[in-house]
C-alpha cells in the first residue's frame, strides 16, 4: 500500500481537517464546562463522551499535521473557558444542544467523506461520523426516556400513490392554498427546532459576553431568531400542526465569565452557517411558492447578520484563516 503521506492533501481535505480541528477545540472548552456543571447522573455520560470524543479527535490531528508539516491551528484553549463558573444552561438543554451538536458532526463528515481521496483522511472522518451517530443516539434514548424529545409533527398515510394534475399545486400567493406536503413540514419543523436551540444559545452568551459589541450582537441575533420562529411556526399552525417547544426557560440567569467572547463569536457563526444551508434546501425542496419565497427572503437577512459577526471577529483578531491558494499575480509582483 503506497505511503498516504506521499499523497498531497487535496483542498476540501485540507479544510474538512482544519475546520475539524478548530470545531473540536471549541467542544472541549463547551463541554469541559458543561461536565463540570452537570448534576444529572444520566446526562453526565452522555457529556463526558462528547469531551472524550473531541479530545481524541485532537490527538489524532496533532499527530496527522505534525506529520504533512501542516501548520497546526490554533483553536481555542483553556483560555477561553472558565469550567467552575456558575452553570448557564439547564442539563435538559445541554443534552438537546448535544444532539444538534451531533446532526451538524454528521453531515460536515459525510461532506468531507464524499469529496475525500486520501485513505488515511476518509477513515479519519468515517470514525467522526460513527461517533457522531452514536452521539445521537445516546441523546435521543435519553431524551424519550425523561420525556424531552420532542417528535415531529404525525400526519395520515396517504390512501393511494398519485400525481399532480394541476399547476395549483405550485400555487401559494394568491387562492386556496393546498396542505403541506410531508417534505416541507420536515423543514419547516427542523428550522423551528433550529431557531428555538440557537435564539437559547445566543441569549446565554448574550448574557455572560463582556465585549459590548459582541453582546448588541447577541440580542440582535435573538430577536432575528424570534422572527424567523414565529414565520416558521405560522406556516404550522395554519395546517393545524404543532410546533416545537421552546427551550428560553432552560437559560439561567448568570451573567458570570464562562466562554470567551471569541469562542461565542465562532460558535454563533457556525449555527448561523448551518442556518443558511438548511434554508437553502428547505427552499429547493418546497414547491409551494409562499414558502419557497418566505425561505428566499429570509436566507439574505441571515447572511448579512453572519458577515457583521464576521467583521466582529476580524476587528478583534478573533477571525482565524483557513488555507488559501496561492495569489499568482502577488507572487509574480514580489
Amino acid at each position: 500500500m503506497e505511503n498516504q503521506s506521499d499523497i498531497y492533501l487535496t483542498a476540501p481535505e485540507m479544510s474538512g481537517l482544519w475546520a475539524q480541528y478548530i470545531n473540536d477545540t471549541a467542544s472541549i472548552c463547551i463541554n469541559t464546562h458543561f461536565l463540570k456543571k452537570a448534576t444529572d447522573s444520566e446526562v453526565r455520560p452522555i457529556v463526558d463522551f462528547a469531551l472524550s470524543v473531541a479530545k481524541h479527535n485532537i490527538s489524532f490531528l496533532e499527530d496527522f499535521f505534525k506529520k504533512e508539516n501542516f501548520p497546526t491551528p490554533y483553536g481555542f484553549t483553556d483560555q477561553d473557558v472558565v469550567p467552575d463558573a456558575p452553570k448557564l444552561f439547564s442539563d435538559t438543554f445541554v443534552l438537546m444542544y448535544l444532539r444538534q451538536m451531533s446532526m451538524l458532526a454528521m453531515a460536515a463528515s459525510s461532506a468531507t467523506m464524499s469529496l475525500a481521496t486520501r485513505e488515511d483522511v476518509i477513515s479519519f472522518h468515517k470514525h467522526v461520523f460513527n461517533e457522531a451517530v452514536k452521539l445521537q443516539d445516546l441523546t435521543r434514548h435519553l431524551m424519550l426516556k425523561q420525556g424531552t424529545y420532542i417528535r415531529p409533527p404525525f400526519i395520515p398515510i396517504p390512501e393511494k400513490v398519485d400525481f399532480v394534475e394541476k399547476q395549483q399545486f405550485l400555487a401559494g400567493f394568491f387562492g386556496k392554498k393546498r396542505a403541506l406536503t410531508s417534505i416541507e413540514i420536515t423543514h419547516l419543523f427542523v428550522n423551528v427546532q433550529t431557531n428555538n436551540i440557537g435564539k437559547a444559545l445566543i441569549t446565554g452568551f448574550g448574557q455572560i459576553a463582556k465585549n459590548e459589541d459582541v453582546k448588541q450582537y447577541m440580542l440582535r441575533g435573538k430577536q432575528i431568531a424570534q422572527k424567523h420562529l414565529e414565520i416558521f411556526g405560522h406556516f404550522l399552525i395554519k395546517n393545524d400542526l404543532p410546533a416545537p417547544m421552546s427551550w428560553d426557560s432552560n437559560v439561567f440567569d448568570t451573567t458570570a465569565s464562562i466562554f470567551s467572547d471569541k469562542l461565542m463569536m465562532f460558535h454563533t457563526a457556525a449555527m448561523i452557517a448551518a442556518g443558511i444551508g438548511n434554508y437553502g434546501m428547505a427552499m429547493a425542496a418546497s414547491p409551494r411558492r409562499d414558502l419557497a419565497s418566505r425561505y428566499a427572503t429570509l436566507i439574505p437577512e441571515i447572511a448579512l447578520y453572519a458577515e457583521d459577526g464576521a467583521n466582529i471577529m476580524i476587528k478583534y483578531g478573533w477571525l482565524e484563516e483557513p488555507p488559501q491558494a496561492d495569489d499568482k499575480d502577488e507572487l509574480i509582483k514580489n
